[in-house]
């Protein structure tokens, strides 16, 4: 596989991926064009990989948790607040509603936390690829499910 069929065929997931990791399409976006450019110019280490797709999420996922654009970066992912300049889809109203509720919620927690329920709940990977995305152990990924999920419960009681 090439580096061009590669990303034709698995550019878009990688793009949703990166958006519910960072909570704002422009920064996903970003994100994703920063991994690109490291994957093409590493492509044949990638593609020599069992699993092509699985190294560059890893990629993204480090790039994502080690990201340091400056404060206005920082600021807006731990602000929370939904990006102004993204219409508001008119249909289906209450799933958009609860969609930016979660990407707020998300973008509270610390960035590794908030990459490992992204990678088990949106992705739906199983505990041991996850930790071979971050470079940690089983053990370390099922805290971080825990403590993350502890502090969305304890946000949702003081919402009710």
């Amino acid at each position: 596989m090439t580096y061009e069929e590669f990303a034709d065929a698995r550019l878009a997931a990688l793009l949703r991926y990166a958006v519910m990791l960072t909570g704002d399409p422009h920064q996903a976006q970003d994100l994703v064009q920063e991994t690109m450019v490291r994957v093409q110019l590493n492509w044949r280490r990638v593609a020599r990989t069992d699993a092509p797709e699985r190294y560059v999420r890893r990629m993204l996922t480090n790039q994502f948790i080690d990201w340091r654009r400056g404060s206005w970066a920082r600021r807006v992912l731990l602000r929370g607040e939904a990006d102004e300049s993204v219409p508001a889809p008119t249909d289906h109203a209450q799933s958009a509603v609860d969609r930016d509720q979660v990407r707020s919620w998300l973008s509270r927690l610390p960035r590794r936390q908030r990459a490992v329920l992204v990678l088990r709940y949106y992705e739906d990977l199983p505990d041991g690829e996850i930790a071979e995305i971050l470079g940690c152990a089983v053990g370390t990924v099922r805290s971080s499910i825990s403590r993350a999920l502890a502090t969305l419960r304890a946000e949702l009681v003081e919402v009710c």
